[in-house]
């Protein structure tokens, strides 16, 4: 942009030069600021409607896409969620009868001892030790 002796500013455009009169460049600057203002304010309502909503329980419907990374934090400082540790599965003992040993997945499920037992006397195993535990279920009902 250049200064004009008329106190004008006028851009230059190659060969071509229009004054550019300070009116137009206040129109200009104005009709920006409010459709950035405007952006701005949808934005907001739009994270406080989502923040309100999850904060009673309801889903919040949202379109295609992944959600933005902000997000996450934002829900987070409003509402800390109350994570409880995760509660550790029993210890799987082996299925062979009167042996108190930890099963192990590389063994098939068995102890370290009785890994060369065959399959099929493996799975006879465990459908008495089922057999004998429905018994006394059914017994203590």
């Amino acid at each position: 942009m250049r200064h004009t002796p008329g106190g004008g500013r006028r851009v230059v455009r190659g060969m071509f030069a229009r004054p550019m009169p300070n009116d137009e460049i206040a129109v200009m600057v104005e009709s920006f600021t409010n459709q950035l203002a405007a952006a701005v304010e949808r934005s907001v309502a739009r994270r406080v409607q989502t923040v309100v909503a999850q904060a009673i329980g309801v889903s919040v419907k949202r379109g295609p896409g992944r959600p933005p990374k902000n997000g996450g934090a934002l829900i987070a400082a409003v509402a800390p969620a109350v994570v409880r540790p995760r509660k550790k599965p029993p210890l799987q003992l082996c299925p062979v009868p009167g042996c108190k040993n930890a099963a192990a997945p590389v063994f098939g499920m068995v102890c370290a001892q009785h890994k060369g037992v065959p399959k099929a006397k493996i799975k006879q195993y465990r459908e008495q030790r089922r057999n004998a535990k429905d018994k006394a279920a059914r017994k203590a009902a």
